[in-house]
């Protein structure tokens, strides 16, 4: 296991590099950054000074090999926006989102196990048509829209739920459900699938015919094989959810994590604060991937023994 661990975070390291290299290039190379940073109505010599003190003026060869220093040393320099350092900025909202996808994500992990196995025991049943129209409703629709939805009619109409920001659960409740549906949906339909799948295999079979009781056949052998393409699923939904969804959801609810800040970034063209977001995020993925395949190991004793 420690030699897997080691190749994996080699592995890791890697990619983190690699994207530290087109980050480089996304933010020097394809325009000019200082027209990007300063408003339209700068001159000339307030572009030229600030391209001086955010060392712009220098050579491309030496700007890449500052600016891969300055990342590992961690500094992303200081935020245009917030007037302070750029990391302590993502550091600062990071707990915020991930509080909201904990919320989401384990609402959809914690409810498509269950509801999926249960579908797949009576497959045309109601249970079964209730979970599969479900399923497709919440993968058909747009989540900004339900967002809005939900706004309108809990928040607005019935006065139950606030309409934004952060606070104490009641907040969490709006945009926690909105992140989850999409999930919720693809998971439950991928238990149901896999369950029906091997509940028709033959070990199945051979289990029921030694005499073991159903429910253990269902629990221990079936849902077991289940949980290999879940956990898959499960850890490519964090990861949208980290490097996507949440931009919708947040913005939606103006909740102040880090997707409504990139989202705020943008606006405010502070590439140093992309640049810490979009570096925290790559080493965030790199963790879950490698936590991933530990589990994988843990599971399935195919991968143990390759």
């Amino acid at each position: 296991m420690g030699g897997f661990l080691l190749r994996r975070i080699a592995q890791g390291l890697l990619v983190v590099i690699g994207v530290t290299v087109i980050v480089f290039i996304a933010t020097r190379m394809v325009g000019d950054p200082v027209k990007v940073m300063l408003p339209l109505s700068a001159t000339d010599e307030q572009r030229a000074a600030f391209a001086q003190q955010i060392g712009l003026d220098r050579p491309i060869g030496t700007q890449f090999v500052d600016f891969v220093g300055d990342m590992a040393r961690l500094d992303f320099g200081e935020s245009l926006w917030q007037r302070r350092p750029a990391l302590d900025v993502v550091l600062e909202r990071l707990p915020n989102t991930l509080k909201l996808i904990g919320a989401g994500l384990g609402m959809a992990i914690l409810l498509s196990l269950p509801l999926g196995a249960i579908a797949a025991l009576r497959p045309g049943g109601w249970v079964d048509r209730t979970t599969v129209f479900v399923g497709l409703f919440g993968l058909s629709l747009p989540q900004f829209w339900f967002g809005l939805l939900m706004i309108v009619f809990f928040a607005v109409t019935l006065g139950w739920l606030p309409t934004s920001g952060m606070g104490g659960a009641r907040y969490y409740i709006l945009p926690a459900i909105t992140l989850a549906l999409p999930s919720l949906a693809r998971l439950v339909m991928l238990v149901r699938s896999s369950m029906i799948d091997e509940l028709n295999q033959q070990y199945v079979r051979t289990a029921r015919a030694k005499g073991l009781h159903f429910k253990r056949v269902v629990m221990v052998h079936a849902m077991r094989n289940t949980l290999v393409p879940f956990v898959t699923l499960a850890g490519w939904e964090l990861i949208s959810a980290l490097a996507g969804y949440t931009v919708v959801v947040e913005t939606v609810f103006a909740w102040p994590g880090l997707g409504l800040t990139a989202m705020q970034a943008i606006q405010k063209s502070d590439l140093f604060l992309l640049q810490a977001i979009v570096f925290t995020v790559a080493v965030l993925i790199v963790v879950i991937n490698v936590g991933l395949d530990v589990i994988y190991k843990l599971i399935d004793p195919r991968i143990r023994l390759a």
